[in-house]
């Protein structure tokens, strides 16, 4: 027995719906690319506005499960995306200036020889 067809998204949300997908992507540029230059540079402007990027994203994410009409698994796989959107560049800025300060000690060591 065939299934039917299913049209998750009607045609009057197609264009919301499509445009929530873009600010998605956007949005969670936007994010990782202020906060990493926020705390390159110690301006704590650009990680508020990394941190307002990111509230853009979780309501284009929320508006894109709205237009979908996503149910329970997928509202928890929406929900995950978001928490991984939040951590991803938090572990990457601890991950690289952890990286580059046992790197600097290495250098900064003077070269013994015996």
């Amino acid at each position: 027995m065939p299934l039917p067809m299913i049209e998750p998204v009607e045609l009057e949300d197609f264009f919301l719906n499509l445009l929530s997908a873009a600010m998605i992507v956007l949005a969670g540029a936007g994010y990782a690319g202020l906060y990493a230059w926020g705390k390159l540079t110690r301006r704590p402007g650009f990680v508020i506005s990394a941190y307002a990027s990111y509230a853009c994203l979780a309501g284009a994410v929320w508006v894109l499960a709205e237009t979908s009409h996503f149910e329970d698994f997928w509202r928890v796989v929406a929900g995950l995306m978001l928490i991984g959107y939040f951590a991803a560049p938090l572990a990457i800025w601890r991950l690289c200036t952890a990286t580059h300060a046992a790197e600097h000690s290495e250098h900064d060591r003077p070269n013994i020889t015996p």
